[in-house]
């Protein structure tokens, strides 16, 4: 009877982890917003780290989290790295690419996991408005491919980014 109960296990892990192995070796992660304000305005929220603590749903989740700036005051150079506890984690983004219409910023993140991502903010003037799409993407390796069978990456950091554009829509718009 035990051995019957292994051997079940065995396959269905063996099953879930061959899964896994054809996930996508990529992800991409978007929320788009529309905002009553010129992309200048909005750019200038976006591509200084400082102003973040306006804006991003990130900056509320540890208020005892510890914050380095360095490089550039703003624009490409620019860093910032945080450490803190629970799901804020540490890591640091610097911006790597910087126009009116679009902002790189690399992101590594050191805990709870390593990895390095991209965060792209655009911004697209249409009429008194601009729509502003925050985007992250990078590789996923086979680890985050069996966890993504589990968790929703999308769900999980859309609704992040989600708050971060409504609050970052508040705050130009004042």
């Amino acid at each position: 009877m035990i051995k019957t109960i292994v051997i079940i296990v065995a396959v269905v892990l063996a099953g879930i982890l061959g899964y896994a192995a054809t996930r996508p070796d990529t992800f991409r992660v978007q929320r788009t917003i529309s905002i009553k304000a010129p992309p200048e305005k909005i750019f200038a929220r976006i591509n200084d780290f400082h102003e973040w603590g306006s804006w991003s749903p990130y900056e509320k989740l540890d208020p005892a989290m510890k914050r380095t700036f360095s490089g550039a005051a703003s624009g490409k150079g620019a860093a910032y790295a945080w450490e803190g506890s629970g799901k804020v984690g540490a890591g640091r983004m610097e911006i790597s690419v910087t126009s009116p219409s679009k902002t790189l910023i690399k992101l590594d993140f050191i805990k709870p996991l390593e990895s390095s991502n991209v965060a792209e903010f655009s911004v697209d003037a249409q009429d008194d408005n601009s729509n502003v799409t925050w985007a992250m993407y990078g590789p996923t390796p086979y680890v985050s491919k069996v966890m993504g069978l589990f968790f929703n990456m999308d769900s999980m950091i859309g609704k992040d980014f989600e708050t971060g554009l409504a609050n970052l829509k508040t705050v130009t718009e004042k």
